[in-house]
């Protein structure tokens, strides 16, 4: 057993990586705790998605230290491994199964490691019942159990699809503009179910609305040119001169 390098969740340390001579990544460096929910923002282009994309194993950094619950190696793992480590990606647009209910939406979710000739013949147990039960209500779908997934709004397929990550028990949530598209009231609705969550989960959002991350109200680590330009409060960061001038062009 190796000895854990950090106490740290998530760990990255002078992560870079380039696309055809472009740095996508310079020398990234990030630290995120049990159970805190971090909001990062930054123009397009800063680098965002890649990062989500090497923390997912998607893209392997050229350089630098990326540590999920302080010893396991992220750079060493592909897709299909750092999902059943516990790292959970949301992407912008859901992807729910629409012809299927939401409760049957969740069950899948539920089942998923288990091979589709389990999930088709297996009877959902008690135990994975009040599970979906506890997940429908966080998700604010209860009532909406029976119906077809097509049949949702934008904002609660987002939540569906949000459900179902949480049906796979991850340790870490990365959510990539969750809010985009979605209604005033689904957008103050989103901010209060991602606190719910966060606590008993890790969670990373990506978001380039400023009203929601406010909601929010967590640190903020602002990406600018592939790298960290600032890390606070909203307000802190929002007055940063470097801040400013990389929001608003040289």
């Amino acid at each position: 057993m190796t000895e854990k390098l950090t106490n740290a969740l998530l760990y990255l340390d002078g992560v870079s990586v380039a696309f055809d001579g472009f740095k996508a990544i310079n020398e990234l460096s990030l630290t995120v705790e049990h159970g805190e929910m971090r909001a990062i923002i930054g123009p397009n282009g800063a680098g965002k998605t890649t990062m989500m994309d090497i923390i997912t194993g998607k893209t392997r950094p050229d350089k630098g230290t990326v540590l999920f619950e302080g010893d396991i190696d992220l750079t060493k793992h592909d897709e299909s491994d750092i999902a059943q480590l516990g790292i959970g990606r949301k992407f912008q647009k859901p992807t729910v199964f629409e012809s299927h209910t939401v409760e049957d939406n969740l069950e899948l979710a539920l089942k998923r490691d288990h091979g589709i000739f389990a999930t088709l013949f297996n009877d959902t147990s008690a135990e994975q019942k009040a599970r979906i039960d506890e997940i429908l209500e966080t998700v604010r779908l209860g009532h909406r159990r029976a119906d077809l997934a097509a049949d949702l709004s934008h904002g609660q397929k987002q939540w569906l699809e949000i459900g179902m990550l949480l049906a796979q028990d991850p340790k870490l949530l990365l959510v990539d503009e969750p809010v985009a598209g979605m209604t005033d009231a689904e957008t103050i609705e989103t901010a209060k179910l991602l606190r719910s969550i966060a606590g008993e989960k890790a969670v990373i959002v990506v978001e380039h609305d400023m009203t929601f991350i406010r909601d929010l109200d967590v640190k903020v680590t602002v990406l600018a040119e592939g790298s960290v330009l600032a890390e606070g409060s909203l307000d802190h960061v929002s007055a940063d001169e470097r801040v400013i001038e990389s929001y608003l062009g040289r």
